[in-house]
């Protein structure tokens, strides 16, 4: 999962991303509120890890503003020094799903993110065969059905498919689907990510008629839409 943590403090970012990145995660420092609304306009993130004291920006005012443009399933966990309910109250009426009181523990951090996680993406921990309408993704074998027919798929147009599937409505950054499909291979030229999608719209039939659309969000990524109707 991709996590964006904002604090001023570099040691504490530091020490948030050194456990999520352990974890398995890929993390994400901000040191300030602009910085990180500026990349939050550009990139898709998992979740959101906020110190609630920004020199710059509230931790409040950030969540209004992500809580105003982004999903509203989008996990938010705030961090804070100040131990008094009225603060934490005030954080979690704000829009926050969870949080902290520094100094953050190695362990509860791994636990807390966890748990947000499993309950905004919980298809992500379903078994091996995950269905959409139509669509029977066999995450083990790889394999796909349409209404019960084999399609033809490598591994990555597998990948790239259930990627979207999962996150039906959302816009997909560039950068978010490499990370996601290509892992360490960041390097693949920009064309062969556009092949792989059309090759998904192609042979998943991801047209208008089937009450899909793959479609193109400018100068950002892709967007799967489910069509009413």
């Amino acid at each position: 999962m991709r996590i964006a943590v904002l604090d001023d403090d570099p040691s504490q970012t530091e020490l948030v991303c050194q456990v999520l990145t352990a974890s398995g995660h890929i993390c994400h420092q901000f040191q300030s509120g602009k910085e990180i609304l500026n990349q939050l306009r550009r990139e898709s993130y998992d979740m959101l890890i906020l110190d609630w004291q920004v020199p710059d920006l509230s931790g409040p005012e950030v969540l209004h503003w992500v809580r105003e443009k982004l999903p509203p399933a989008l996990p938010v966990l705030f961090m804070t020094s100040r131990s008094g309910e009225d603060d934490i109250v005030a954080g979690l009426a704000a829009g926050a799903d969870d949080y902290m009181i520094k100094p953050i523990r190695r362990g509860e951090l791994v636990a807390r993110v966890q748990a947000l996680l499993r309950r905004a993406y919980p298809i992500q921990n379903a078994s091996e065969q995950i269905t959409f309408g139509n669509y029977v993704f066999e995450t083990r074998a790889a394999r796909l059905t349409l209404a019960a027919v084999p399609i033809d798929i490598t591994q990555k147009e597998f990948d790239l498919a259930l990627l979207f599937f999962r996150n039906l409505g959302r816009p997909l950054s560039r950068a978010y689907i490499l990370e996601a499909v290509w892992s360490r291979d960041i390097d693949i030229p920009s064309r062969t990510m556009d092949t792989h999608v059309s090759r998904v719209r192609s042979k998943l039939q991801l047209r208008p008629e089937n009450g899909f659309r793959l479609a193109p969000v400018y100068s950002y990524g892709y967007r799967l839409e489910q069509l009413s109707g």
